[in-house]
């Protein structure tokens, strides 16, 4: 423990004291710190613009807000949660663990990290003051589709453009950081086939990014040349195509859902063999896995265009092809089961949210399956089965997965435990309110309901009205969970440096909190081999 058990009590070395401390900071655990307290804040944002449209719902007629703000709404709500929530809350947990995980003394590019940091609270800003702008913010959905997002679209659509910009480059330099990071500076004697998943799942993560962030730069680009510069990409009259916004589009949304996923994986399958007390079940598998499921996301992108009139040679191969993604997931599914079987489980707060990954992502796995299948997708196309069925891979995909690691690691971070039952009152409020939110809208889509409507048919009115306690129940349990880790800094009892019985891994061999800067001499050969996984 001598090696990697330091103590930074010369200002030297110790971090800057306040503000100064958080703006010019390039320590990795600092910045993974603004990540995740930037991704929380803007949960709690896109969450009250869900329970807006979810109040506007709880039943017919219009009684809570205009049409035209509703749309604005749906637009920002799914906007802010990928973009600002979810993404910056894994970028956090990598920044944080990853070098750690593979005793490197800190990110390989250090001021870069930090300016790929400070530029989200920028792009954010920008984005949500749309909605102070003359006409209103951007009001054409989350996926922007020409020409909505064109030529019906409000003036404040260029500042939204410029926004993504500023996301997609943060984006970029945040995965050339953890590529870098991975490859040039794991411990001396640690294989690629030797590192935990979390860190697998981001260096493929990280790859997908740097492929798929300039096409959404591209397609955000020419949406601003259609209205500035009287190109004519996705304009009909002028000889353009708005199917062909679609293409470029979704060439980048379907990876960039998995970008959303993939270190959720990392996470579960770390969580699940420290709290069964067996080594993960198929490690090379779960690799394998992974890696086959980032090169299948850039061939399936039109899925999502299955009504636009594509020919039937296209239908049937992205077809195929979307349902064979559903073969590497099994893998993984069928390897954590494999790894829970005959285990000596216990159910802390992680592995509660574990679990509920398995086997709600598992739901989510089923009827994104069912979508894949062009002559039925004809049917779901547009209605709330679509919405039902991706907020269940990624409310219980990659929320609830985040909500673990966050439990998992937080006593590690912060050398406090934080309050168990408080955190199993919070998982089992946020399961029961997921599901009572969600599940109810596969069975409106299957009537016919359809997505992104201020109003509807009275027939829709019983589920919507149950949809709408269920996302007021999960929201306000998330109070719960700001309550639980704000106890745990301040006064919850003192942490050991393993934490859970049964964990395995370089970061639980340092300090419970790490000192500040980790690693002064990279791990020895014999701690490598008692973290191996």
């Amino acid at each position: 423990m001598a090696s990697v058990d330091q103590t930074m009590s010369d200002g030297h070395h110790g971090p800057a004291r306040g503000i100064t401390r958080w703006l010019y900071t390039t320590n990795h655990k600092d910045i993974g710190t603004l990540y995740l307290l930037f991704s929380l804040l803007m949960f709690f944002i896109g969450g009250c613009m869900a329970l807006t449209i979810r109040a506007e719902l709880f039943q017919p007629g219009l009684q809570m807000v205009m049409p035209e703000f509703f749309n604005q709404m749906t637009t920002m709500h799914g906007l802010i949660m990928v973009f600002g929530a979810v993404m910056p809350a894994f970028v956090g947990l990598a920044n944080w663990m990853i070098p750690i995980m593979v005793g490197a003394p800190d990110m390989a590019l250090p001021r870069m990290n930090n300016w790929s940091f400070w530029i989200l609270p920028f792009a954010f800003t920008m984005m949500l003051s749309t909605l102070l702008m003359e006409g209103g913010g951007p009001n054409f959905g989350w996926t922007f589709y020409a020409p909505l997002s064109t030529t019906y679209a409000p003036p404040s659509v260029t500042f939204f453009i410029f926004a993504v910009h500023m996301m997609g480059i943060s984006s970029i330099m945040g995965a050339i950081n953890v590529i870098a990071t991975i490859l040039n500076m794991r411990a001396p004697g640690m294989k690629l086939m030797q590192m935990p998943l979390f860190v697998w799942t981001w260096l493929i993560t990280a790859f997908l990014l740097i492929a798929v962030m300039p096409v959404l730069a591209g397609v955000v680009t020419m949406m601003l040349m259609d209205i500035h510069f009287g190109t004519s990409f996705f304009d009909a009259a002028g000889g353009g195509d708005p199917v062909l916004f679609q293409h470029v589009f979704w060439f980048f949304g379907h990876p960039e859902v998995y970008i959303m996923i993939l270190p959720a994986f990392g996470v579960v399958s770390e969580i699940i063999p420290t709290f069964a007390r067996k080594r993960l079940f198929g490690y090379a598998s779960m690799v394998y896995a992974t890696a086959s499921i980032a090169f299948l996301s850039f061939i399936v992108w039109a899925h999502h265009m299955f009504t636009v009139g594509m020919p039937l040679a296209g239908e049937l191969f992205f077809m195929f092809t979307t349902m064979l993604i559903a073969v590497p997931t099994g893998v993984k599914v069928f390897n954590w089961i494999a790894t829970m079987f005959r285990g000596s489980m216990t159910f802390e707060t992680p592995m509660l949210f574990a679990l509920a990954f398995v086997v709600l992502f598992t739901i989510g796995g089923f009827s994104g399956l069912m979508l894949s299948i062009a002559p039925a997708d004809f049917q779901y196309h547009d209605t709330y089965f679509v919405v039902a069925h991706f907020h269940y891979v990624l409310v219980p995909g990659s929320v609830f997965s985040i909500m673990a690691a966050a439990y998992y690691w937080l006593p590690k971070w912060t050398g406090h435990m934080y309050n168990e039952s408080m955190g199993k009152l919070h998982f089992w409020l946020s399961f029961i309110g997921v599901n009572i939110t969600f599940f109810p809208m596969h069975f409106l889509g299957l009537a016919g309901m359809p997505r992104r409507i201020p109003d509807y048919a009275l027939q829709f009115a019983d589920f919507n009205m149950v949809a709408t306690v269920g996302a007021f129940i999960f929201g306000f349990s998330q109070l719960l969970f700001v309550y639980n880790v704000v106890c745990c800094i301040r006064s919850g009892k003192q942490a050991t440096d393993e934490v859970w019985e049964g964990s395995r891994g370089l970061e639980w061999q340092l300090s419970s909190p790490p000192p500040y800067h980790s690693y002064s001499t990279p791990p020895t050969a014999e701690q490598l081999s008692k973290a191996s996984h």
